[in-house]
């Protein structure tokens, strides 16, 4: 075995959609996967876009510098898609020689996007084009080994796939719940549970600076807290909620979360919450119903302004949710813990089958090393 150009194995597809037969969108971001296109699509003339098979590779030439990644997608799906003529279609020749899922093991080795930013061109948009990519030389072991190697790989993914789904089963049991208890249950108004707080850090003792995402979470700031006053910052205690009144630039959602961690500062403009008395309903409870996208669009809708709109705290107060018994709350949230720890258990396991491309590969490298000592 020896290292092959990989041009000698592949060639470029061009069908492009002329009947409009498909419909279906897609681009390719820099972790190599497809992902739906953004792309307003209102006026454009799809007969012109380029369609992509299972098994064959979409690849953006562009930016391949910039990025420091060879932006190149395997598309694995059996029903057909359709990509931007920017995007180049690639097929291998024959996959008695070459397998597609090999091939895409071996670009997915960080070192393969060192090499394709090293060989880039000195263009604006630092491109890799199909000619310097045919020039890549890649190891090519006989295709039994490379069905071993593809074998192993897939099972794990196979693997992680199927944990993943169970979390769409949770989140499904989660979201059903609630939305039956919204059809059944008398609705409360949430101003008589919950009240503001306005502690602020006068002592200086916490420096713990926090933000709240779109995505509803707590994170660290990127202010630099040496140029700011922390003492008029406000504090939010664990299981107790701040948020952004300001819904206008929030990508249509409301900026919320719940804090499950250590005390903390967020700015004087966030609005800090907490729930007066946990034994009548759980803070956890309500951040459910505050993650739904159905809150989303109430928040929207309900805000006031010109410039800036705003879901204040009089508008939060008039939020309507259904309240049910504290046990029926409490099982409903151990579900959610479940949910919760398993989309991390979920990531830890996409985290550690990552880097197993290179170990991989590492391992067909050092026997062609061996095959050529032997030799």
């Amino acid at each position: 075995m020896s290292y092959k150009r990989i041009g000698d194995y592949i060639h470029l597809v061009d069908n492009r959609n002329k009947d409009l037969a498909v419909t279906n969108l897609l681009g390719i971001n820099i972790t190599k996967n497809f992902m739906p296109s953004v792309a307003n699509t209102t006026e454009t003339d799809l007969s012109k876009y380029k369609i992509i098979q299972k098994g064959q590779f979409a690849y953006s030439a562009m930016q391949v510098g910039r990025d420091e990644t060879i932006r190149l997608a395997l598309y694995v799906e059996e029903n057909p898609a359709i990509i931007s003529p920017a995007y180049l279609v690639i097929e291998v020749n024959d996959e008695n020689e070459l397998l597609p899922e090999y091939m895409m093991m071996w670009f997915q080795r960080p070192e393969s996007d060192r090499y394709g930013w090293f060989i880039s061109d000195s263009s604006v948009r630092a491109s890799l084009d199909w000619e310097r990519l045919c020039d890549i030389q890649i190891p090519i072991p006989h295709i039994d080994e490379q069905r071993k190697f593809v074998a192993l790989y897939n099972g794990l993914m196979s693997n992680q796939k199927v944990y993943a789904n169970s979390l769409a089963d949770l989140q499904l049991i989660c979201d059903t719940y609630i939305e039956n208890l919204i059809k059944t249950e008398k609705p409360k108004v949430l101003g008589e549970y919950i009240e503001q707080s306005d502690e602020r850090n006068n002592d200086l003792k916490i420096d713990n600076l926090i933000g709240i995402s779109v995505s509803k979470v707590f994170m660290e700031t990127k202010s630099n807290k040496e140029q700011l006053d922390l003492s008029n910052y406000k504090i939010v205690r664990p299981r107790e909620f701040g948020y952004v009144s300001v819904t206008s630039r929030n990508g249509e959602k409301i900026s919320i979360a719940i804090l499950d961690g250590e005390a903390g500062l967020v700015s004087s403009t966030y609005t800090v919450f907490r729930v007066k008395d946990t034994s009548f309903l759980l803070p956890e409870y309500l951040f459910l119903f505050f993650k739904r996208s159905e809150f989303d669009r109430y928040a929207r809708f309900h805000s006031w302004g010109s410039a800036r709109e705003t879901f204040d705290w009089a508008d939060m107060c008039n939020v309507k949710l259904p309240i049910p018994d504290i046990k029926v709350q409490e099982a409903i949230v151990t579900i959610y813990h479940t949910l919760e720890t398993r989309k991390r258990i979920n990531e830890q396991l996409k985290n550690t089958i990552k880097p197993l491309c290179p170990v991989l590969m590492r391992g067909v490298v050092e026997s062609m090393k061996l095959e050529t000592v032997e030799s």
